[in-house]
């Protein structure tokens, strides 16, 4: 009786599996036998808005905005990490908030270290 349970389980993962690779793979065939193809040059140029792009496409950004948001990543993980850490304060006890202070501790001198950088002032 196990048994068949079990291969009954691995039955329905086999079925998905098929079904997720089947559906997207019929989809894009089908879609590109169906769809319309009339390429023509005013189609092939990009935008589609009647201007001819000038210039590249690729423009550097400053560093600046990638180590702001990088911050704001790790400031945002510490509060997901506050969150349960406050939960469970009362059975963690002095090793909880130990553990927290080194935490935000070494989370404060990276930002100290950023601002002392100048990376936080912007020209």
């Amino acid at each position: 009786m196990d048994l068949d349970l079990y291969l009954n389980s691995y039955v329905y993962v086999i079925i998905f599996l098929l079904l997720g690779i089947a559906l997207p793979v019929g989809g894009l065939t089908f879609g590109k036998l169906l769809r319309p193809h009339n390429p023509y040059p005013e189609k092939l140029v990009p935008y589609e808005s009647g201007i001819l792009p000038t210039g590249d496409a690729q423009v550097r950004f400053n560093v600046a905005y990638y180590i702001v948001a990088l911050e704001f990543v790790v400031f945002d993980v510490e509060t997901v990490f506050l969150y349960p850490w406050a939960v469970a304060l009362d059975h963690l006890g002095w090793f909880g908030i130990n553990a927290m202070l080194i935490f935000i501790v070494v989370l404060g001198l990276g930002l100290a270290y950023s601002w002392k950088k100048k990376v936080l002032e912007w020209n």
